[in-house]
């Protein structure tokens, strides 16, 4: 659910959440012959039908993500930052075998946790849908589980990013840093048939990111001291994975500028947690509102009063009511973009 606000902010753009994946060809699924071998190989089969789209797609922020990219034969690749060091993931799943390859000082680390980032830590059959709508999009999405990333900076950072603008310009803030600061993502780069990654900057690479670097890139100060707030507590952060998410919101909210919003949008990822409604958000009481009562003004008080029979799994009803692509027809114009970089 990226983009969206804090209480009393707004915004424009919404997503479901599901990364879309081109249509698989004959495309071979192995890196090419002439990339270098992969540093960690692993194969899974999950108990359960897998749609890599929904299930990895939130981790995607935007269609020219650095860290996240779609192939023509089907994979998906991820770059990112672990406790081991940077990594990339490449998932693919054949005939109902996962087939993984990963790179660089954190490759074992990913691949250890692969079972768990596709949601093998996740409890789908505890839900009961309460709605029509929302039985129907379960049933259509089979393989939708929510994964767990163990990461909360990752996360984190481009939350903060996405707040009170646009996902275009949150995702353009998100892209133009990751670039510039953070570093190439190792494996067979693009040179070798693989897509052109980057990892995120380090918490010290962030701390040391210039003012104008976060103005040209359309960060205002508000955001930007709310990121460097963070990375100054980055080891303090990154503990949370070890606790609940209630605990884990919790601890991220006691830094100034992190509020329920964003710590419910890093929960959702980092512990795949079902229950972390993203209140404080302009679009989705309306979209949650009108798809299961008819209501396109609906507040937070009234969306979190339609999802109260969910509770414990408010967000994964979210989820589903978001991928059944009922929303209300637009009927106010967009969030003017206001890019601070000009100025």
């Amino acid at each position: 659910m990226a983009g969206r606000f804090e209480p009393g902010s707004r915004r424009t753009g919404t997503r479901s959440g599901a990364a879309r994946l081109p249509r698989q060809t004959a495309v071979r699924a192995t890196v090419p012959a002439t990339a270098a071998a992969p540093a960690r190989t692993r194969s899974w089969v999950p108990p359960w039908p897998l749609d890599l789209g929904p299930v990895l797609g939130p981790l995607r922020r935007g269609p020219a993500d650095p860290t996240f990219r779609t192939t023509p034969d089907g994979s998906v690749w991820r770059a990112t930052r672990t406790p081991a060091g940077p990594g990339t993931l490449r998932v693919a799943s054949r005939g109902g075998t996962v087939e993984a390859e990963a790179w660089g000082a954190g490759a074992e680390w990913l691949l250890d946790r692969l079972p768990e980032l596709l949601g093998a830590a996740d409890e789908p059959e505890a839900f009961t849908a309460h709605h029509r709508l929302v039985a129907a999009a379960r049933h259509r999405r089979p393989g939708l589980r929510l994964l767990r990333t163990g990461l909360v900076l990752e996360s984190l950072i481009p939350s903060v990013l996405e707040q009170k603008v646009t996902t275009d310009e949150a995702y353009r803030a998100w892209r133009l840093l990751v670039r510039a600061h953070g570093e190439p993502a190792p494996g067979p780069g693009a040179g070798a048939g693989a897509p052109e990654l980057h990892v995120m900057p380090e918490p010290r690479t962030w701390a040391l990111i210039p003012s104008w670097e976060w103005h040209r890139a359309g960060v205002d100060d508000k955001r930007a001291s709310t990121i460097l707030r963070a990375v100054r507590v980055a080891r303090r952060l990154e503990d949370a994975v070890t606790m609940t998410p209630a605990e884990a919101m919790a601890r991220l909210e006691l830094v100034p500028g992190i509020g329920p919003w964003t710590s419910a949008e890093t929960v959702q990822r980092s512990h795949g947690a079902p229950d972390a409604i993203t209140v404080g958000d302009l679009h989705l009481p309306r979209i949650v509102g009108y798809a299961l009562a008819g209501d396109r003004d609906a507040d937070d008080a009234a969306m979190l009063e339609l999802l109260a029979p969910y509770a414990g799994q408010r967000h994964r009803a979210a989820r589903l009511v978001l991928l059944s692509g009922r929303t209300p027809p637009r009927r106010e114009p967009r969030m003017r973009r206001v890019d601070i970089a000009r100025w």
